[in-house]
């Protein structure tokens, strides 16, 4: 496993009860949990992961997976929301993703 990088710890401060977010998903949190995700490795290969609208999309080297943010099926709590849509974006893309609580990681 790869270190992509650190978790934002600053991003909870975005979550729906202590910033304003009307879309109900908590766009700005995912905006700011998922921004150090995009990284570019010595060897060249680029990871990179991006939100449009309820869609996230990871992209590690040649490999692309999406995944959505579902609130009704999975919860209504932004993180773990955010957390499955990340794990179906990298399931799709064939890659293994870990989060812990400080760090990120990937292996592809």
């Amino acid at each position: 496993m790869i270190k992509i990088c650190d978790v934002n710890i600053e991003a909870k401060e975005k979550l729906p009860q202590f910033f304003v977010d009307k879309s109900g998903i908590g766009v700005h949190f995912v905006d700011a949990f998922i921004k150090p995700m995009n990284v570019k490795f010595d060897d060249g290969t680029q990871v990179s992961c991006k939100r449009k609208g309820l869609k996230i999309t990871l992209t590690a080297g040649t490999k692309k997976g999406e995944g959505l943010l579902r609130r009704i099926a999975v919860s209504t709590d932004p993180k773990i929301m955010l957390i499955a849509a990340l794990q179906e974006a990298a399931e799709n893309a064939e890659i293994k993703l870990e989060i812990t609580a400080s760090e990120i990681f990937m292996e592809f």
